[in-house]
């Protein structure tokens, strides 16, 4: 007989963002006329910038001439994607606030960047690379992605603490220096914590001990505002030889819907003599035909200073709903952390609730949708996840409500 894959059943019943929608589906029938504003789910609520557009319909009617029809792309990307990308990483890491435009000077080969179709498939299929007996190391509270695919893959997971009175940084102080695969998010989702040099270099120096991986996440990188806080894990020393970076255009430049993403892998890194940079271009090779060549123009012109300029009003756009947001948690007392370096703010629940009952409470009472922390690990009870991906005049209204009924 043939057998399905045990891992599966190990997976939580439910993944948290379908359980959300589920509860929101069951009021929605018995409130009929309930108008909700979701501060739940991530997903950008700004149209793509007309640079991009007027690239998108460029680039549709290039593919619409024999002469100049493309196919198949290169299944590692573009090259002229890739050197943009490159150049970006010596001039400037900061996309967030063109003023600073302080390069780092961060030296990344074009052969080292592949494009990919979304940082969720990119950190997921990372994992194919390593053999799955030993350990995946997962900061609690976690996007919830990481877990699941962990759990498929068979790895063994520990979780390591992310709690408030460390601003909700994971640290290796207390690890044991064993060969781990690591995740780490920064800025972090769900609580919007971000790492600075000193914290980062911590985790570089145990990886570097200890033989071990980080695979980091900087798919929220353009919202960094403050100086000290890491863009690229590559800033850190050693971190060449120890770490993979995952970066998206889906919140930088509102690429939710047409999708692309990529993957630095330094030659540096290898593991027995092995360069994961070779086991990743054969993988890819027979997992991919490539990211679609409209995707790739687009990101090609996310580059372009007319572009940064419109993605810049867009990035402070959501910044601005920060504001409104933490002005009305601060008026009634309700702790929160995050935001100023991410587009989430991790709220502590109030009145001895836990993360489900404060949903069902802002939920009935306000008609208002968050995310409970519960579902992103136990550390993560007690406290609920904001999004300032969410139009102006809905955050004003929901500042209002919070207001009112506190």
């Amino acid at each position: 007989m043939i057998r399905i894959n045990k891992n599966f059943s190990n997976l939580k019943e439910n993944y948290i963002f379908a359980e959300v929608n589920k509860k929101v589906r069951k009021f929605k029938e018995s409130n009929k006329n309930a108008e909700l504003i979701d501060l739940g789910i991530g997903d950008v609520v700004l149209p793509i910038v007309m640079p991009i557009v007027k690239v998108l319909e460029d680039s549709v009617k290039s593919i619409s001439k024999k002469k100049t029809m493309h196919g198949y792309g290169p299944y590692e990307g573009y090259k002229w994607l890739r050197d943009v990308i490159s150049k970006d990483y010596k001039n400037r890491t900061n996309f967030s606030d063109l003023s600073l435009k302080r390069g780092l000077s961060i030296s990344i080969d074009p052969d080292e960047i592949f494009i990919g179709p979304g940082t969720k498939e990119d950190m997921g299929g990372i994992l194919e690379l390593f053999d799955n007996n030993q350990e995946v190391l997962i900061p609690d509270p976690v996007y919830p992605a990481y877990c699941d695919t962990s759990t498929i893959e068979g790895f063994k997971i520990n979780f390591v603490n992310a709690i408030e009175s460390e601003n909700f940084l994971a640290t290796p102080k207390k690890i044991k220096p064993n060969s781990s695969i690591i995740y780490i998010c920064s800025p972090n989702n769900p609580t919007g914590a971000a790492y600075t040099r000193e914290k980062l270099k911590l985790w570089v120096d145990f990886a570097l001990n200890s033989g071990s991986v980080i695979l980091f996440d900087g798919a929220y990188e353009a919202f960094v505002s403050e100086e000290n806080i890491v863009r690229s894990i590559y800033e850190i020393p050693g971190s060449r030889r120890c770490a993979i970076e995952f970066r998206s255009f889906s919140k930088m430049a509102g690429f939710t819907g047409l999708r692309c993403s990529y993957v630095v892998i330094p030659r540096e890194l290898k593991l027995n003599e092995t360069h994961l940079i070779d086991l990743w271009k054969r993988r890819i090779s027979f997992k991919t035909n490539g990211v679609s060549y409209l995707s790739q123009r687009a990101a090609e012109s996310v580059y372009q200073e007319d572009t940064q300029l419109e993605l810049e009003k867009n990035i402070n756009y959501y910044k601005e709903n920060f504001k409104t947001i933490s002005k009305s948690l601060d008026s009634i007392n309700l702790k929160y952390f995050g935001g100023k370096n991410s587009p989430y703010v991790w709220v502590k629940c109030s009145y001895n609730k836990s993360s489900w009952e404060f949903f069902d409470y802002l939920l009935e009472k306000l008609n208002i949708v968050v995310i409970p922390g519960c579902g992103f690990g136990e550390n993560g009870e007690g406290y609920f996840r904001i999004s300032c991906f969410v139009e102006h005049e809905k955050v004003n209204q929901v500042a209002e409500k919070i207001k009112s009924i506190f």
